[in-house]
């Protein structure tokens, strides 16, 4: 039998007949008092919003037809989803930050499976970011990585016996940028076409003859890569400076280890690429944000936040979301009372960047210029 608790003492209550309309009516022998159990239609409303959140409707085509359906789920714009703890560690992760503003990023990390892990708002690509990151995920055997600013210094710090794999993909990319498709010079068109095997290397013996190719190309084009111009000022510099930074990024990868991770003899499949995270993460959340273009930077960051909640391994349901997860309220209120102590520096981290709460919150008009 379901039993109620007496919204006036606590104590539970038994059922006492129905009201006119077909309610069911409780009695409390406690305190001699007869009540109806409220219907919560907050559940509801937290589903409804979701629902319209992760679709293509417009909010004139959900229930309310827009301006009953804002104020209705108005409220769930101010609750922050947080990421769980993690401490079963993963065979593989996929790490990447997705930019929301020219100052706001998302940094995420999820498995092979394109579970979420967790995530971490922040201003920028950088060491002490991903570091917050990876503090809350137990630490992985591989991680495979786009080469984000500041990931491999974190990486050391946070999980030293964590394998990097970068991802060779973004490592073409980068040569790309360097040669262009379309290179007017004989090394350069070399290059690009060498950088473009890599995608298509698949054991140590074609990584080892790609090494060996890599070299030969350096010492056939030694005179021409040599070349210096003088500038206006008298200084020289590499006429082919674009060609040369192009083979100091695979040069830099080769050296440390990290363009061949995959090849190694793990008991399990290792990708070599970060498509797992670009094209079942990052892609689905660009999607949603230009299904509902218009929104402030403050509700872009928690729509990627509610995305990325829902997706993790074993979200809550509504009505524990509604319970415990933080709001505006809640979070101003230790913000407030931790700056008033000193101690703002060293507990901002457990929520995010300062951008979190510092910069999105002000008791005047938002400061636009941060994200010009």
């Amino acid at each position: 039998m379901k039993k109620v608790r007496c919204p006036h003492c606590g104590f539970y209550s038994s059922k006492y007949g129905k009201t006119s309309i077909g309610k069911q009516r409780w009695l409390c022998k406690e305190c001699n008092t007869s009540f109806t159990k409220p219907i919560n239609t907050t559940r509801h409303e937290l589903e409804l919003f979701l629902a319209w959140l992760f679709s293509k409707q417009s909010q004139s085509e959900m229930p309310g037809k827009g301006r009953s359906f804002r104020r209705k789920t108005a409220k769930f714009w101010h609750i922050w989803p947080m990421p769980p703890k993690v401490e079963e560690p993963a065979l593989v992760v996929h790490v990447d930050g997705i930019y929301l503003s020219r100052k706001a990023c998302i940094l995420i990390c999820c498995n092979h499976s394109g579970v979420v892990l967790g995530w971490y708002l922040c201003r920028s690509e950088n060491a002490r970011a991903w570091e917050a990151l990876m503090s809350r995920i137990a630490a992985p055997v591989v991680v495979v990585s786009d080469g984000g600013t500041g990931f491999l210094k974190a990486l050391k710090k946070a999980w030293p016996k964590t394998k990097l794999q970068r991802c060779t993909f973004h490592a073409f990319c980068q040569v790309k940028r360097y040669t262009t498709t379309r290179s007017r010079s004989a090394a350069g068109i070399e290059l690009y076409g060498l950088a473009r095997e890599l995608l298509y290397i698949n054991n140590k013996e074609a990584a080892v003859k790609w090494v060996h190719i890599l070299q030969q190309w350096r010492m056939k084009h030694r005179v021409f890569l040599a070349e210096q111009t003088r500038e206006p000022n008298g200084t020289l510099r590499p006429t082919h400076e674009r060609l040369l930074k192009a083979e100091s990024s695979l040069i830099k990868l080769i050296k440390s280890n990290t363009l061949f991770t995959y090849l190694e003899p793990f008991e399990f499949v290792c990708p070599a690429t970060n498509n797992r995270i670009e094209g079942a993460i990052n892609a689905q959340l660009r999607a949603m944000l230009r299904n509902h273009r218009g929104m402030s930077i403050e509700r872009r960051i928690k729509a990627v936040f509610w995305w990325c909640y829902m997706h993790t391994e074993k979200p809550l349901s509504s009505l524990e979301i509604l319970k415990v997860m933080p709001t505006d309220t809640s979070i101003s209120t230790i913000y407030n009372t931790m700056n008033s102590n000193a101690r703002l520096e060293s507990s901002i981290p457990t929520w995010g960047d300062a951008v979190v709460w510092g910069e999105l919150h002000h008791s005047d008009p938002y400061p636009t210029h941060l994200w010009d």
